[in-house]
């Protein structure tokens, strides 16, 4: 039996901004190696991935699994460790 998948301490802050900023979110990190969330903003959709940006580098980088789903994914894919990254994703989208 698979273990619940563990959220990183930031994840409801990062889905709380996404969605104040006014993107859809739809939370799937419970999905065995893939993103966490799936954010739409402007008809533009994508996987992100969060990662707490308060821990080493190390605790931060993706697994293998997720490794492997970021490389062949083709559509957008994005990696937010803090408010800010959101903030700079979702500007992105709205171009």
């Amino acid at each position: 039996m698979r273990r619940a998948a563990r959220l990183d301490d930031n994840h409801p802050e990062i889905v709380s901004a996404f969605k104040k900023l006014g993107c859809s979110v739809l939370d799937i990190h419970s999905l065995k190696n893939c993103g966490d969330l799936l954010i739409s903003r402007n008809l533009k959709s994508a996987i992100v991935e969060v990662k707490d940006g308060s821990k080493p580098p190390s605790a931060r980088k993706l697994t293998s699994g997720e490794e492997k789903f970021r490389k062949g994914w083709q559509g957008l894919y994005f990696v937010v460790e803090d408010v800010s990254d959101v903030i700079a994703l979702v500007r992105a989208l709205e171009k």
